[in-house]
C-alpha cells in the first residue's frame, strides 16, 4: 500500500488539473455513472463532534476510494484543525486496498475547487471584486483557487477577529499577483463584492440578503451540525445550485441547514433548488440567465470530489516515485 503523507499531497495537487477534474466527476455524478450513497456520520455529543464516511466509485476516473472525517468545530482557530481526514483507495478490480493518503489536504483543496468551479459557471463574466468571508482553512484555500477563474481587480477578507483578517489578506497579497486586503467588516466587503465565499464554521448567519448585490455569486461551503452561515432571504431570492441534491437536502449528517431549515420553516420549497452543478456542466439545466440574478452554490462537500482528487495524487504519485510503501 503506498501511503502519502500531507506535504505529498500538498505537493501532488494541481489546482488548475483539479478544477478541471471536478467538472468531469460533477457530471458523472449528476448523470447516475457514479456511485456515491449519502455519507454516514457517528456523532460525539460531549464535544459536538462527528466522523463521517465517505465512499465513491468514480469511473470517469476509475477510482474506488471512501474518506474518513472529523468535524470537530471547537478546534477552530487552535493548532488542530476543524475537518481532518484520511482516504483510502482501493483496485476497482479486486477491490484490494492499494493506497492511504491524507485526506485533510484533500478536502481543503477539493472544497476551493468546486467553489471555484461554480464562479466559473455562474459568475458574471465582468465580476471583479470578490469578498471571502472566514479566516481558516477554506479562506485561504478559496483566496488561493476562485481567483483563477475571474480576473478580480479587487479582493477583500473579513472575519470576525480584524487581526486574523489582516493576516490571511497579507499572506495572500504576498502569494499572488492580486490586491488582497482586509475590510473593516463582513458587511462592507459583501456589499462591495460581485463574488463572495463564505468559508465559515459559523452557527448563526454570516451573510444577509440586504448586503447582496443583484448580479452577485456566493459560494457557500461552511457546514455545522447545528447551524448555518446563509440567511433564509438570500436562499429565497437566489437562484441555488448544489453538488447533489440527495446530499444538500438531506436531514441526517451531511444536508445543508441553509436549505433545509428555510424548506422546513416554509420559506422556499423542497424544489427550489435550481440545478445540481453536474446538470449545467452537462448543458442540461441551464445557469445564470440574467446578469441581475443573485446565484448561490451551496456545497456540503461529496465523496466524488474526494475521488477526483485521490485520482490525481495517485498518478502524480506514481509518476514522480512519491510516497511510501508499507505492508498492511
Amino acid at each position: 500500500m503506498l501511503v502519502l503523507s500531507r506535504a505529498d499531497v500538498a505537493s501532488l495537487l494541481d489546482p488548475d488539473e483539479l478544477i478541471d477534474a471536478l467538472s468531469v466527476a460533477m457530471i458523472d455524478l449528476s448523470s447516475g455513472a457514479a456511485s456515491m450513497p449519502t455519507r454516514v456520520a457517528a456523532f460525539v455529543p460531549g464535544v459536538a463532534g462527528l466522523l463521517g464516511a465517505m465512499p465513491a466509485w468514480l469511473p470517469s476516473a476509475a477510482v474506488l476510494e471512501t474518506k474518513l472525517v472529523s468535524v470537530f468545530p471547537r478546534n477552530a482557530g487552535g493548532v488542530i484543525p476543524t475537518h481532518q481526514a484520511v482516504i483510502v483507495v482501493f483496485d476497482p478490480g479486486t477491490g484490494e486496498p492499494i493506497s492511504l493518503m491524507d485526506g485533510t489536504e484533500i478536502t481543503a483543496q477539493r472544497t476551493a475547487a468546486g467553489s471555484a468551479l461554480a464562479t466559473a459557471v455562474l459568475a458574471r463574466e465582468d465580476a471583479r471584486v470578490m469578498a471571502v468571508v472566514g479566516t481558516g482553512v477554506q479562506a485561504r484555500a478559496h483566496l488561493r483557487y476562485v481567483a483563477r477563474v475571474r480576473g478580480f481587480d479587487r479582493v477583500a477578507v473579513a472575519g470576525r477577529d480584524p487581526l486574523r483578517a489582516g493576516a490571511v489578506a497579507e499572506q495572500a497579497s504576498a502569494d499572488s499577483d492580486v490586491n488582497v486586503s482586509a475590510a473593516e467588516s463582513i458587511e462592507a466587503a459583501v456589499r462591495a463584492a460581485d463574488v463572495v465565499c463564505a468559508t465559515t464554521g459559523a452557527t448563526t448567519p454570516v451573510l444577509a440578503r440586504d448586503w447582496l448585490a443583484d448580479g452577485t455569486h456566493v459560494n457557500s461551503v461552511g457546514w455545522t451540525p447545528d447551524g448555518r452561515e446563509i440567511d433564509a432571504e438570500t436562499v429565497r431570492d437566489s437562484v441555488v445550485v448544489v453538488e447533489s441534491r440527495s446530499s444538500a437536502l438531506s436531514e441526517g449528517a451531511g444536508g445543508a441547514n441553509d436549505l433545509v431549515w428555510p424548506i422546513r420553516d416554509g420559506v422556499v420549497g423542497p424544489d427550489h433548488v435550481h440545478a445540481e452543478i453536474g446538470e449545467i456542466l452537462a448543458g442540461t439545466r441551464p445557469g445564470r440567465t440574467s446578469a441581475d440574478q443573485i446565484t448561490l452554490y451551496k456545497s456540503v462537500g461529496v465523496a466524488v470530489q474526494d475521488a477526483a482528487a485521490a485520482g490525481l495524487v495517485l498518478r502524480a504519485a506514481h509518476d514522480r516515485g512519491v510516497g511510501r510503501e508499507v505492508d498492511v
